[in-house]
């Protein structure tokens, strides 16, 4: 018989080889799966000194952070220079058409008159003014039409029929109302006096003050705002949708005059600007483009985390419902999920959007400056939010982020009980004090009223400003403002600051002591992790590279923040 050949096992041998060799490939499979587990949760510079990995998201962060925040900075200069032409033109408008106006607004409306007189020559002040715009404005507006001929409207809304014997106390008066409208056209009116005027229309012009709501005049101009040009900016085109209306509704002996002027910013149809104005603008376009990349850039980089997260989530599922036969629970599957991430993909797509419409205003192609302006004011927002992150490297602030992760349920749940109340109160001081006190006039008035007063502003005007016309009324106001800024500053607001102390003591308490631990907190417990051919210890290689100097200490290694 032939010896046995040197390769051959013994049915013992192979065995003992099946039955070894699987928990092998299992212990290597679970030591590569806390490997990229706890590279995962490490931040961008114990990566590096773990891998050699450049933190590119982190340095495209920090140049987006910049970028950004010029983007607005300069887009809100522009804008800063719309919003003064639209006030000052809105201004000049009421100086213009309302006469007797003196620039002090009453309440919400621009002018009081109280004669029949009055009501008449500020209709006719009106008229005339807007005939003979041209020669008395010092703006550069023009009529709404292209062949300069524009239209004046004044209509008047009054009962259909009524009659008012105030010495009898007696009325009739038909609730239906009709509607009468005047058109003026400015070149024809020239060659008629306003006499002229109101005995062309002598019907329309009689007023019967007790059937009067309401008189409108409204009327369109056009405006070209030239301040720009210093700022090296091309010019808008706007037009003005003013309307004047005299509020009789109360039939009171007071007529209120409201002035409303309405600016929409429309494409000129014909420019040209000589000088170095363009090439500004495609400067400051090319920084757009510039923009555009690094958010569109970071969108990828981040949603592709994202998604490596979510197969890094899967596979420790996976293999902790093989190895162990039990289930991971909802908080170890959250911890997967980076919410930072997914505040910069929002915060992308947003600046990505709102470069887009600023690209398109700058080139005069779109004039939706408050939509632009909610899209990139809300992205900056977020994109500062998350500098948080960065700060929670270090020990000192991340107590601060963490008292406020931690806080954030309990406080939402405090709030929603103790908002219940202050809806009660709302509601009660609408009701009851509306008549009264002009802060209660309304719901959101009262609002807004009730949490000044739970920050402690403006208390002794409230309680002052109450008419003392009924006693039962003074006293029971009395008694709801005492009542809700004791309730309200003494207990709610303490129970409030308490919660968050609370969380605060908390999470002292677990960075001294150790925080609750998890599955997935007891599977990272081991402390070295083989990498290629090296092997490092979490968080504790002193080598440090130029870009991460934000070392923490080496008493917090063993504390595992994630998120």
């Amino acid at each position: 018989m032939l010896p046995p050949l040197p390769n051959c096992r013994t049915a013992e041998e192979v065995l003992w080889f099946k039955t070894i060799m699987p928990q092998l490939d299992t212990e290597r499979d679970e030591e590569v799966l806390r490997e990229d587990l706890k590279f995962y949760f490490m931040n961008p510079c114990e990566k590096y000194r773990a891998r050699r990995q450049i933190p590119w998201k982190f340095g495209l962060q920090i140049l987006k952070i910049v970028m950004v925040t010029t983007q607005l900075i300069l887009f809100g200069l522009r804008n800063q220079l719309v919003v003064s032409f639209k006030e000052e033109n809105t201004m000049s408008f009421k100086h213009l058409f309302l006469k007797g106006y003196a620039g002090i607004e009453e309440d919400d409306y621009s002018l009081t008159i109280y004669t029949q007189q009055e009501v008449y020559d500020s209709i006719y002040f009106a008229v005339n003014q807007y005939c003979q715009i041209k020669n008395v404005s010092l703006g550069t507006v023009g009529y709404d039409d292209e062949d300069n001929i524009g239209g004046l409207n004044i209509c008047k809304q009054q009962y259909q029929r009524g009659t008012a014997v105030p010495s009898n106390a007696t009325f009739y008066v038909d609730p239906t109302i009709e509607t009468e409208c005047l058109h003026v056209n400015p070149q024809l009116f020239p060659d008629k006096t306003l006499t002229d005027l109101q005995l062309l229309n002598s019907s329309f012009f009689k007023f019967e003050f007790y059937r009067l709501i309401q008189i409108e005049i409204s009327f369109k101009l056009k405006a070209i705002d030239l301040q720009t040009i210093r700022s090296r900016e091309l010019p808008d085109c706007y037009e003005f949708e003013n309307t004047i209306t005299f509020d009789n509704r109360a039939h009171s002996g007071k007529l209120k005059i409201y002035f409303d002027s309405d600016a929409d910013i429309e494409e000129c149809k014909d420019w040209h600007i000589s000088g170095s104005t363009q090439k500004n603008t495609h400067y400051i376009l090319v920084f757009d483009g510039f923009v555009l990349l690094t958010c569109f850039t970071s969108l990828i980089l981040c949603t592709r985390s994202i998604i490596l997260a979510l197969k890094l989530q899967k596979r420790f599922v996976n293999f902790f419902l093989e190895k162990y036969n039990r289930r991971v629970c909802h908080a170890d599957r959250l911890e997967f999920i980076n919410g930072w991430y997914v505040l910069v993909i929002i915060s992308d797509l947003m600046t990505i959007i709102g470069s887009i419409f600023k690209m398109e205003i700058k080139a005069k192609n779109l004039t939706s400056y408050d939509v632009c302006s909610l899209l990139l004011g809300t992205s900056t927002l977020l994109v500062w939010v998350g500098v948080i992150r960065y700060l929670g490297y270090f020990q000192k602030y991340n107590v601060l982020i963490l008292t406020m992760q931690a806080s954030l349920p309990k406080v939402l749940r405090f709030c929603c009980c103790a908002g219940m109340i202050y809806l009660g109160y709302t509601f009660c001081g609408w009701i009851v004090l509306g008549p009264y006190h002009e802060k209660f006039e309304d719901l959101n008035t009262v609002a807004e009223c009730l949490f000044s007063l739970v920050n402690g502003d403006d208390m002794f005007a409230t309680f002052a400003q109450i008419q003392q016309k009924s006693t039962l009324v003074w006293l029971f106001s009395r008694l709801y403002l005492y009542s809700f800024i004791s309730l309200f500053i003494y207990m709610i607001l303490s129970l409030f600051i308490a919660l968050i102390t609370d969380s605060y003591e908390t999470i002292k308490k677990y960075q001294q002591n150790g925080f609750p631990a998890t599955d997935l907190h007891e599977f990272l417990k081991e402390n070295d992790v083989i990498l290629g051919t090296k092997s490092y210890r979490i968080r504790t290689r002193p080598s440090v590279s130029f870009m991460c100097c934000c070392r923490r200490q080496r008493i917090d290694d063993d504390l595992i923040l994630i998120n």
